[in-house]
């Protein structure tokens, strides 16, 4: 496909030896809302690093700070504001590409951060600047968590506005029909990072259809791109590339978008891979998607072995009243055992006995193959939920609730049967079939994982298998810890468990 241009804005810029006006410009509604973001995070970092240096300042020099030099702690704070602030923006932690999703805006504070602290211990120690090293061994840690606090209530304040469609980009996608539909179910699935699709221009010559789905037009084909982004007020282009929208199509995209602050996004056909596992090498212009291997063995995993081990095991010493406690309630509410014993599959399909709190009717796991066949086709039995399970007692509808019926699991983790994250354990009576549903099996089961935070037993079974394929090929010691944290949150809210 040839996209016509009336002329290129790069071109004219160089032959009339000045900037030239770019040919489409994103609205100033559309941009408005990451502006004020930004300004916002500014006027919130400065405040938190400001009060962690008072802090410091407070527990290191409680009679009061003296001068240093001639020069005032007043003086010495708002240049180390000022530094924090321009190594925050020197490593791109106010770009809007990062606001609301992934790691990488917390990775670009806390590498802001250890640059300030190594580049203020190596100033003072060339200039001879009698800075104490406890104000400093003070101010950066505090500061850097205060920090990342802020940015994570901020995230969720986006996301409260994301969710009900404000400050998003308004996004269009371009590319063949299939492969549009796909990119729009896998931005629609996230709506916290911003991508709001809200129209289409389809590449296929001979296909005529009127809309993606609801709510997103198709719009025109791929000669109506500039139409569509002046009508839509699009500020994000995706492009799915094709036969029929290929590389020369899209660089000429991109240089009749040049200097419009209209972004591109080019998605790729390799979905459901995180970037850690990609590395882009330049081979004769040509930009290579290298995929590295998941990592299933080596040190990381004996240090996810290790502290699966040492949190498990505080943990059990931590909640031991707690257990006892609900092991007692268990007891006395209805016939049976406290702990409920079941053999699961573990890593590489070796069976193992998961520990549980007893949520049903003593013997009622026997009748798991009559809930099966009421589910009719529902996986065939994988992730078999009922909402109104006549098998749960009253007191275990509360724990599955705020998941407590799944505390005894940490004696599995303390064991190496489980982990604290991963994929969750299926009974062996359930015939796990298809090659997704088995590689499943290479990394231990977990206490909790990808799904349980993302919907717990509201999710479809389809999702539930994607997003525990999605751990097995990203995890990471990282990964795991936002799961964690996310875990909390959802057991406390108590939300999709039944």
């Amino acid at each position: 496909m040839t996209l016509n241009f009336d002329r290129d804005p790069a071109v004219d810029a160089h032959v009339s030896g000045g900037r030239s006006a770019p040919r489409f410009a994103a609205r100033p509604n559309v941009r408005r809302w990451s502006f004020n973001y930004r300004v916002a995070l500014v006027l919130l970092d400065a405040a938190v690093i400001l009060a962690a240096l008072s802090l410091a300042i407070l527990v290191k020099f409680d009679s009061g700070p003296r001068e240093l030099e001639g020069i005032g702690f007043n003086v010495l704070a708002i240049g180390l504001v000022v530094a924090w602030l321009v190594l925050l923006i020197a490593n791109g932690s106010y770009d809007h590409r990062v606001f609301g999703v992934g790691p990488d805006e917390f990775k670009r504070v806390f590498v802001a951060t250890a640059q300030l602290a190594g580049l203020t211990a190596i100033v003072a120690y060339l200039a001879d600047f009698p800075l104490a090293r406890g104000f400093l061994a003070i101010a950066a840690p505090v500061g850097m968590l205060a920090l990342l606090l802020e940015r994570y209530f901020a995230r969720k304040y986006l996301h409260r506005l994301r969710r009900n469609g404000d400050w998003s980009h308004r996004v269009l996608i371009v590319g063949d029909q299939l492969r549009a539909r796909e990119l729009l179910r896998t931005l629609s699935r996230d709506r916290h990072a911003g991508l709001n699709v809200v129209g289409a221009c389809l590449t296929d010559d001979s296909v005529d259809v009127t809309a993606l789905r609801s709510g997103v037009p198709v719009v025109g084909r791929g000669d109506d791109i500039f139409e569509a982004i002046t009508s839509l007020d699009i500020d994000t282009v995706a492009v799915v590339t094709s036969r029929q929208f290929g590389s020369d199509a899209l660089r000429r995209l991109s240089w009749s978008l040049e200097g419009s602050g209209v972004d591109i996004i080019v998605a790729p056909a390799l979905t459901d891979v995180a970037g850690p596992r990609i590395h882009i090498r330049p081979v004769a212009g040509l930009p290579l998607l290298h995929l590295e291997e998941p990592d299933y063995r080596g040190g990381t995993q004996v240090v996810k072995a290790v502290f699966d081990r040492v949190v498990a095991g505080s943990l059990l010493v931590l909640l031991s009243p707690v257990l006892l406690v609900v092991a007692a309630v268990i007891r006395m509410s209805s016939d049976g055992p406290a702990i409920f014993r079941q053999q699961r599959l573990g890593k590489a399909g070796a069976p193992f006995t998961i520990c549980k709190f007893r949520t049903m009717y003593d013997g009622a796991d026997a009748r798991f193959l009559e809930l099966v066949e009421r589910q009719g086709e529902n996986a065939g039995g994988m992730f078999v939920k009922d909402r109104a399970d006549p098998r749960i007692t009253p007191f275990g509808q509360r724990l599955r609730r705020f998941s407590l019926d799944e505390l005894p699991q940490l004696i599995n983790v303390v064991r190496g049967d489980m982990s604290l994250v991963g994929p969750r354990p299926l009974p062996v009576a359930v015939e796990q079939k298809g090659l997704d549903v088995r590689r499943r099996l290479l990394v231990r089961p977990g206490i909790t994982g990808l799904w349980q935070v993302s919907g717990r037993s509201d999710l479809a079974w389809e999702e539930s298998v994607r997003l525990d394929l999605y751990y097995v090929e990203n995890w990471s010691l990282s990964f795991d810890l936002l799961i964690l944290w996310k875990t909390v949150r959802v057991a406390f809210l108590g939300g999709g468990a039944y």
